[in-house]
């Protein structure tokens, strides 16, 4: 599974940065225009396009041009991966917590037969 590795790696740090994390937000609702997508943040266009940059070479958005408008939006499937791992992970924890809730159940009534 290299390529799946790979995959959750570069989701999670295009993810990393809040200024991606708010972008990818907004563009869940509706695909928006470069200067849409911009105007929120106290940046230059130049680094707020690097920002884009990154999600795109991560998979996360698309984005075409046409004539001088650039329009943005959530690749389809995009963050698959990660909520695979994601669940993969979350299910041992649930599991131990699951073995943990069984345990204090059962002890708490066998200190309930003694009194």
């Amino acid at each position: 599974m290299p390529k799946y590795d790979e995959d959750v790696d570069a989701l999670l740090r295009a993810l990393a940065d809040p200024t991606r994390r708010a972008v990818v937000e907004r563009l869940a609702k509706a695909p928006a225009v470069v200067s849409e997508l911009a105007a929120p943040f106290p940046m230059a266009l130049p680094s707020f396009m690097q920002h884009l940059g990154i999600l795109e070479k991560a998979g996360i958005v698309l984005s075409h041009k046409q004539g001088r408008v650039r329009t943005v939006s959530l690749r389809p499937g995009a963050l698959d991966a990660l909520h695979l791992w994601l669940g993969e992970q979350r299910t041992p924890a649930e599991d131990q917590a699951d073995r943990l809730g069984i345990h204090l159940t059962r002890t708490a009534g066998k200190e309930g037969d003694l009194t």
